[in-house]
């Protein structure tokens, strides 16, 4: 290894170092230059520097982190920085290899763009049995912008900034301007990437503004075929090897073709002693600043000692898939290989695929550690009691989940370990639609500096976002760091959770607003996933429709439902927890003649669930349904507990109760002929639980 005149070093294949050829002096700086517009007059500097370029690279203050090394003591204990950054970079490049050719690409850190690079370091790493002995590609050099910041504070001119990201507004975020790595590179590259008034990122997705599950495949091999859930109701649509290898290679020919790209090296879930190493290779800032946000960020003790990641994603979402390959149905395919531990994606820039990939991969790794993943909302009160919230959109999860009188523990993505609980994620993604200050307080307040705001509609000149407009999509999304809640639980995890919550938007107004589920029925109901559209949320829908979701979640689990739910009753009935289902829909008629619950009586019972009153309540027996209900709620009218009460035409009642039972049973025939328990004697318990007409 070797270092020439501009601090450059140059690592070969194998291992030897060359000497990168000088570059030239730079141009100096005059006052006629321009910068985006502005003219920098530098002929009388005040500081020790004589460029723009070296007062910035004395702002920018460097560091050489001195972890020790495991296994080592004494005088090699702590590695150099020198060295660190070779064997980050000796990894990055394993990662982006080619399986088809002798090397990996010529990687070294920095934006191609800046003029002063400092020290970069480049590496080429070796892949056994080469096919190929050289490539175009093999001859450039991809820049690596490694877990870049989007927190660093720059004071810069306020005329000067307007102009850099055609500003013209009159209202700026504070006179001490928040500027970072990644919102440059986004402003900078990325059209369509403003600053909001309250200093968020706004950006957009392209093409596609949400998930593409029919385009989201897994490899199906020995293993695969066994473990995983295949066939009706299942979302996992199966490919093979070979044609996962091909869009590999296509993402990873497409990101080594560009001059840079972003490299994430952060971790999944907040137990440590389960925690999963990921790397995410991206071509935009959005999407390494949403994963900063979504994913655990590492501290630089921790990233010193990432090593290789557990599982790594290749995103280049601007480039398409080839049509023509095997299994590929659009220009769009999500690529999962559970062997190889890898996901690749081709033809969209939705941000949620990197998200739910990775949950997707967390549904398979963890349970065969005997660890339940959840998709569910999780809040912890001040004696330490948790609670898991499970439901679809619609149902109130994040509202219910989210008490300032609780720790909020995590919005989204839970494991049950044998300590506790867990978090999967670093971050919250919550929805933006009609968003406001009164409704989520907590929301609102979080979109600020660091924040990405996704496909969302601003006054051009105020920079001030309408939440109520659909224009490019009704799925605006808000990506920020859990830290940015309040009472958000650091670290997140809690104990064994006390009460499991389901809840269910029941636009058909039959289920009671609270029921007591004993562990059978929590199975059948934690299995059916269920929930109603309300009519008129689609066009051509004139009442209401039944939607189920296996485990609440269906388009994210890799195994059998009933795996899922029987970790889940397992772990219920060995810590104590109870099993609750909360209706947060309809009283009195369905939609369009009944009246919705009251939010403030769901409170209420959230309320007398956690502080244990509810317990204590007496109860009856529903027909058809056979739910335990409370005869009383503190604060809460007791007519509504029992729903036919509120309903004034009783065969209505009678009869549209039945149609949703008989709803129920057909959705649940899916499930029916997969055997769990001994005997299958749990089978037959579940399917007890549910509706008997």
């Amino acid at each position: 290894m070797a270092a020439n005149g501009n601090g450059e070093v140059v690592v070969n294949g194998n291992g030897a170092a060359t000497a990168r050829k000088p570059k030239g002096l730079l141009p100096s700086i005059t006052t006629s230059d321009k910068h985006h517009g502005v003219c920098h007059d530098m002929s009388a500097p005040t500081v020790k520097a004589q460029t723009i370029d070296e007062l910035h690279s004395l702002q920018k203050k460097k560091s050489a982190p001195t972890t020790p090394i495991k296994g080592f003591q004494g005088t090699f204990a702590a590695l150099s920085e020198e060295e660190r950054q070779k064997q980050q970079l000796q990894s990055i490049s394993a990662s982006l290899a080619s399986l088809t050719r002798e090397t990996g690409p010529k990687v070294v850190r920095g934006d191609p763009a800046s003029k002063n690079q400092t020290s970069p370091r480049v590496h080429q790493q070796h892949v056994a049995e080469p096919t190929i002995s050289a490539s175009d590609s093999s001859l450039k050099f991809t820049h690596v912008l490694y877990n870049l910041s989007p927190a660093a504070i720059i004071l810069v001119d306020l005329f000067s900034f307007a102009n850099e990201v055609d500003c013209h507004c009159d209202k700026l975020i504070h006179p001490s301007i928040y500027r970072a790595e990644l919102y440059e590179q986004a402003i900078h590259y990325e059209k369509g990437s403003f600053i909001t008034s309250t200093g968020a990122l706004a950006t957009l997705s392209g093409a596609k503004t949400g998930r593409a599950p029919r385009d989201k495949r897994v490899v199906k091999d020995d293993v695969t075929g066994e473990e995983l859930w295949w066939g009706k109701g299942s979302p996992n649509i199966e490919m093979d090897e070979h044609t996962f290898l091909v869009n590999r290679e296509r993402a990873v020919d497409y990101l080594n073709s560009l001059d840079k790209v972003f490299v994430n090296d952060q971790f999944l879930n907040w137990d440590p002693e389960n925690r999963i190493k990921v790397r995410i290779v991206s071509a935009r800032a959005y999407h390494s600043l949403f994963m900063h946000n979504m994913c655990i960020r590492p501290t630089p003790e921790e990233l010193e000692d990432f090593g290789t990641p557990d599982f790594t994603i290749y995103n280049a979402g601007q480039f398409p898939c080839n049509r023509y390959t095997h299994y590929m149905t659009s220009s769009t395919s999500i690529d999962l290989n559970l062997a190889r531990r890898e996901m690749v994606i081709l033809g969209t820039q939705y941000a949620g695929e990197m998200k739910k990939g990775l949950f997707s991969v967390m549904h398979y790794l963890m349970p065969k550690r005997q660890i339940l993943s959840l998709h569910s909302g999780c809040n912890m009160g001040k004696d330490g009691d948790v609670a898991l919230f499970f439901g679809l959109s619609g149902t109130g999860k994040t509202t219910l989940s989210t008490d300032p009188n609780r720790y909020l523990i995590g919005d989204d993505e839970h494991c049950w370990t044998e300590t506790g609980v867990s978090n999967i994620e670093g971050g919250c993604y919550a929805k933006c639609i009609d968003l406001s200050r009164e409704k989520e307080p907590d929301i609102w307040n979080a979109i600020k500096f660091g924040t990405v705001l996704e496909n969302v509609v601003f006054e051009e000149h105020t920079r001030e976002v309408d939440y109520a407009d659909k224009s490019v999509t009704e799925n605006t999304r808000a990506s920020y760091p859990i830290e940015y809640i309040p009472n958000a639980k650091i670290p997140c995890v809690g104990p064994h959770p006390k009460n499991v919550i389901l809840l269910a938007c029941d636009a058909f107004g039959v289920l009671p607003p609270v029921s007591k589920l004993n562990l059978a029925q929590t199975m059948y109901h934690f299995i059916s996933g269920y929930t109603a559209l309300v009519a008129g949320t689609e066009e051509g829908v004139k009442e209401p429709r039944a939607t189920f979701s296996a485990c609440f979640g269906a388009a994210f689990i890799m195994m059998h439902p009933t795996k899922y739910a029987a970790m889940l009753a397992e772990k219920m009935q060995k810590h104590g927890a109870t099993g609750w289902l909360v209706n947060t829909g309809w009283s009195g008629g369905s939609y369009g003649s009944g009246s919705r619950i009251k939010l403030a009586y769901t409170r209420k019972i959230i309320d007398a669930i956690h502080s244990g009153s509810l317990l204590k309540a007496e109860y009856k027996k529903t027909e058809v349904f056979g739910l335990e209900i409370p005869t009383a709620v503190e604060g809460v009218p007791s007519e509504i507990l029992d729903p036919v009460n509120t309903w004034s035409n009783k065969l209505g009642y009678k009869d549209t109760l039945m149609k949703l039972a008989g709803l129920f049973k057909n959705n649940f025939e899916i499930f029916t002929d997969h055997k769990i328990g001994k005997g299958s004697e749990l089978t037959g318990e579940i399917l007890a639980a549910g509706p008997n007409f």
